[in-house]
């Protein structure tokens, strides 16, 4: 594969996937390679980290998602693995992070919740705080979305992104 169909490559993934029962193949054909040179390509960039991860992004407010909190937990670190464990059970736990305790800022776990409503989402919150035994918490409301894209790469010059 040379250089261009790399290139090609990265861009095809950044946008959206061919809504078919096999999208690589579309991808593969758009770009004049086949399915399998793709997927190995697609391995080589998740080998060597340069690919995190493909994913696909909700619009959570279209399916009736309204109430979107952030809450923000102090996890002691020897329970992080149970509590977390517990956390994630929920199926309106999206996501779940470990980050770094700050000075000023002394939460390490972060989970977003989704709910239809925020009375059902503050009780996923009081459910999982009892069933954690962790108390030490805050809940942060989204209340606009600012932004949901990502960074794009070798785009073209109408297309570039602003610095």
């Amino acid at each position: 594969m040379d250089i261009s169909q790399k290139k090609q490559v990265i861009q095809k993934l950044q946008d959206k996937l061919p809504l078919v029962p096999e999208p690589y193949k579309v991808i593969a054909n758009e770009i004049g390679i086949s399915e399998k040179e793709l997927l190995d390509y697609i391995k080589e960039l998740k080998n060597n980290k340069t690919l995190r991860r493909i994913g696909a992004v909700l619009n959570h407010r279209s399916v009736g998602f309204l109430a979107n909190a952030m809450v923000v937990w102090y996890v002691p670190a020897e329970r992080i693995k149970e509590v977390t464990d517990i956390m994630v059970s929920f199926p309106q736990v999206s996501h779940c992070y470990e980050r770094e305790l700050l000075n000023n800022w002394r939460y390490n776990i972060y989970t977003m919740i989704h709910s239809d409503s925020f009375d059902l989402c503050d009780n996923t919150i009081k459910k999982i705080s009892q069933m954690t035994h962790i108390d030490n918490y805050e809940v942060l409301y989204s209340t606009k979305e600012l932004k949901k894209s990502s960074m794009k790469y070798f785009l073209d010059e109408d297309n570039k992104n602003p610095c």
